[in-house]
């Protein structure tokens, strides 16, 4: 499994009545992204990838931005678990990546402080946006290139990444 390209946006929908100061706290914190983003960074398979996605099929969806002339997995939704497991396989199948950094990981946010910054959190709509960056590489043709990309994540009440 590869990580995704070009602005990689994962979104949820949540409704935020009977959020608790606990809920709010819980969100408040870079833990559960983190954890996320770290598989991806760390090569993890697919099903570990969808350990971090909501359990209700409906509510997840997969959305890379993009033109859809450029690859397979630009510009088109993917939903449900199924729809994960396609995207993650049509851009593993494609691209191939190292160096894979988030937030204060190596130069992810740019301060280069290590804090752990680059990691915007929303606790209110629990959402969080964080800053990656990483060296692809086309399979088919060998071509390589540095990107910066952005995750836009949103979590349901159990803090597992869910559709907006």
């Amino acid at each position: 499994m590869t990580s995704p390209g070009q602005g990689f946006h994962v979104t949820a929908v949540t409704l935020l009545t009977n959020t608790s100061r606990t809920d709010e706290s819980r969100y408040g914190s870079t833990i559960t992204p983190k954890a996320f983003t770290s598989a991806f960074a760390s090569n993890a398979p697919p099903s570990e990838i969808r350990t971090h996605f909501t359990s209700q099929d409906d509510r997840i969806l997969v959305f890379e931005h993009g033109l859809p002339q450029l690859a397979p997995f630009l510009g088109r939704a993917f939903r449900g678990a199924d729809g994960l497991a396609q995207y993650l396989g049509i851009v593993s199948e494609c691209l191939s990546f190292e160096d894979m950094r988030f937030g204060g990981d190596g130069d992810g946010d740019g301060d280069g402080d290590g804090d752990g910054g680059g990691y915007v959190v929303d606790a209110e709509a629990r959402t969080v946006a964080v800053r990656g960056a990483a060296r692809f590489t086309w399979r088919s043709t060998g071509q390589s290139w540095d990107e910066m990309f952005v995750y836009v994540l949103a979590f349901d009440g159990e803090c597992k990444v869910e559709r907006r």
